[in-house]
């Protein structure tokens, strides 16, 4: 049975404690994808980061690694969410998977420390290197970034394709964090994963 895991991004304080609001893994566009790549015999799941607002990469580790991975498991990070599935793949060398998508991904404050973070990142959360082998360990490594996002985008992006230049890297025009109201689907997620899967 082909699986996915999908890990969500760093909400703030305020919607993590909002009653109203749904839970990070529920939030933006992760619920469509589930269902999509449900209705294609994947089995997704979204784990759920307690205190996602500050995250501590000890916590995220240990529910992350409460899935068991194959070589063809799907991966999908978004924000922080991707920064730890590279952190997460770049110190586990020995472990292979199949595609893996970074939306977006975010290293923190280490590498940006004139925009800090209202809570700081715990745990040795982004203190790592990008392992240069990654892409022999992956069936195939996808970056999807936009023009006009954050300056942590920005630097995550750069590290990355100086590390990994062999990787896949989609520039959309105008889409910010891919987190705006609107964007309850992603159809062009879904679609790299259609391709990459055929």
């Amino acid at each position: 049975m082909k699986k996915a895991i999908l890990v969500h991004g760093k909400p703030s304080k305020e919607v993590y404690e909002d009653k109203n609001k749904e839970s990070a893994s529920n939030a933006l566009w992760f619920p469509w994808l589930q269902k999509q790549l449900l209705l294609r015999d994947i089995s997704a799941q979204t784990p759920e980061m307690l205190r996602a607002y500050q995250p501590d990469y000890r916590i995220w580790k240990e529910t992350f690694e409460e899935y068991a991975l194959a070589d063809s498991t799907i991966l999908v990070g978004h924000s922080c969410g991707g920064g730890f599935l590279a952190q997460w793949l770049s110190e586990h060398p020995d472990t292979k998977v199949g595609d893996v998508f970074l939306v977006a991904p975010a290293f923190g404050d280490r590498f940006n420390p004139e925009t800090p973070y209202d809570d700081p990142l715990l745990g040795g959360f982004f203190d790592f290197t990008i392992d240069p082998n990654l892409l022999g360990r992956v069936k195939s490594l996808h970056v999807l970034y936009s023009d006009n996002d954050s300056v942590r985008v920005e630097t995550a992006v750069g590290m990355l394709k100086a590390a990994l230049p062999g990787a896949k890297y989609h520039l959309f025009k105008g889409r910010a964090h891919f987190a705006k109201p609107e964007d309850s689907e992603f159809a062009d997620l879904l679609a790299l994963i259609d391709e990459a899967s055929a």
